[in-house]
């Protein structure tokens, strides 16, 4: 019960950061719409280079994150070293990247499109070293835990990218994107200072033994990484190519519907900060937790209040979508209607996510590697065949399938190398309810006001409130409203 209380107050300062600090990045997409409109593809370059940088960072810290926390928490090594030796690796390998990209610049550029850009291509590498640098100490403050000064860093970082966007979108009146990247890679310098004390802190150790130990354990991570942010992202980087490749459609047509689906998608991406947030919190639990006797019960009931909390998340962005669609201005409204298919595609990630604790624990990271493989063709294979007939429509089942797949594989093979007895018919009987309202709340003529709508979808929220309450969380049990309901 004291690690419960732990995990709900740790999500609760990472979930509020997270929360916070999305729902403030979410003025950008207003601010960037605002001024790139649709028709100019200027928010599909954005997309599309923003898609990349998701994936060299996972290829710089080369799974070093979780692997940091798995061998801090052993007994038999030192923490301090164990953050020396990640920290040199990912050090290495951001170093590697730099040098190739000021050597190979222009191939580079005439390879991803941007020939004639390539200051974009530096301030996204730019933003990725740094951000590579910084992940190992964000790390080290999870380890230690230090939410409070982990949460105020990343709330720094937005606010003041915000703060200058605002400068130079809204009071300068730029409309160009390289302020986009610049004021990234400004802003992410800004905070590679506030880890000077945990440096310092740190008696610094680079061990090569422990590095062959770390990289055996790291690098079927960092192909699961790899797998996983092809998964987001691998249909904003290839959808230029698969939309245009046939020669029905040009590289303009390509660059405006793919802003058209990167600006709904962050809509629909209150479900990427609530798993990142369980996540922030949740890692170091299962590590520290995993010699307790009572772990798997742990790790099935966090499961289904995941499920149970993304599920009314679902409910709560579809059921407001009149008012959150303002988020984006109306000549992107026309990719909305992917949001509800992104959604649930970011839940079964989230699922998956609390999958994989069964072959980290038994140090077997490889099974994690197949299934994030597996589902990355799955996610491949329907973008390159469909995208070109059905655009940004396929990206959005092609992420929804991926993840299925890799959930499904981990869920069954998980049960036979190590099972755990999850809650299967409360979880489904959640999921029924929510596929219920959903369709309730979609069916509600588009004719009504939209105050009568919001009601509506409202009191069907309440109604999956209530379900909780009677199901799972009693009024009784809540702190400080609980105790108006004890006898």
């Amino acid at each position: 019960m004291a690690n419960m209380k732990s995990l709900a107050k740790d999500t609760a300062i990472y979930g509020l950061s997270s929360i916070v600090g999305r729902f403030l990045n979410y003025l950008l997409v207003p601010l960037y719409t605002h001024v790139i409109s649709a028709a100019s593809g200027g928010y599909g370059v954005v997309t599309n280079l923003y898609a990349y940088t998701a994936l060299i960072l996972v290829i710089l810290t080369f799974g070093m994150e979780t692997t940091f926390f798995r061998f801090a928490n052993k007994e038999d090594e030192n923490p301090h070293t164990v953050f020396s030796t990640a920290m040199g690796m990912v050090s290495f390998l951001t170093a590697l990247l730099l040098l190739g990209v000021f050597l190979f610049i222009g191939p580079l550029g005439e390879a991803l499109g941007y020939a004639d850009h390539h200051d974009y291509i530096y301030m996204m590498v730019g933003v990725v070293a740094l951000d590579a640098i910084q992940a190992i100490p964000f790390s080290y403050l999870r380890y230690k835990k230090r939410p409070i000064k982990f949460a105020s860093l990343k709330l720094l970082f937005i606010i003041m990218n915000i703060g200058l966007n605002l400068l130079y979108f809204v009071v300068l009146e730029k409309t160009d994107v390289f302020y986009v990247f610049s004021l990234n890679l400004v802003c992410t310098a800004f905070i590679t200072f506030f880890f000077i004390p945990e440096l310092l802190s740190i008696k610094w150790k680079f061990d090569f033994a422990l590095l062959r130990r770390m990289f055996k354990y790291s690098w079927p991570i960092l192909v699961l990484g790899i797998a996983g942010i092809l998964n987001q992202a691998f249909d904003k980087m290839i959808f230029p190519w698969a939309y245009t490749h046939t020669g029905v459609h040009t590289v303009e047509e390509a660059q405006v519907q793919l802003g058209i689906y990167g600006a709904c998608v962050k809509v629909a991406m209150i479900m990427a900060m609530i798993t990142q947030a369980f996540r922030y919190a949740y890692e170091p639990i299962v590590f520290a937790k995993s010699k307790d006797l009572d772990s798997k019960e742990y790790y099935a009931v966090a499961m289904k209040y995941f499920i149970i909390f993304t599920l009314f998340a679902f409910l709560c962005v579809m059921g407001y979508i009149d008012i959150l669609k303002h988020i984006v201005r109306s000549d992107y409204h026309e990719g909305l209607v992917t949001i509800p298919i992104v959604m649930a595609a970011e839940i079964m990630m989230g699922i998956y996510f609390n999958l994989s604790f069964w072959y980290k624990l038994i140090d077997k990271t490889i099974w994690g590697a197949w299934f994030s493989f597996i589902g990355c063709a799955v996610l491949i294979a329907i973008n390159i065949i469909f995208v070109p007939k059905y655009g940004y429509m396929a990206c959005a089942w092609g992420g929804f399938a991926g993840y299925a797949t890799a959930m499904v594989l981990s869920y069954v093979v998980g049960q036979k190398k190590n099972p755990i007895e999850y809650d299967l018919k409360g979880i489904f009987s959640y999921l029924l309810l929510t596929v219920v309202l959903f369709v309730a709340m979609q069916n509600l003529p588009a004719s009504w006001p939209v105050w009568v709508r919001l009601i509506l979808n409202t009191g069907l929220i309440i109604l999956f409130v209530l379900e909780i309450i009677h199901k799972d969380m009693p009024l009784s049990s809540i702190p400080v409203i609980g105790k108006k309901f004890k006898k």
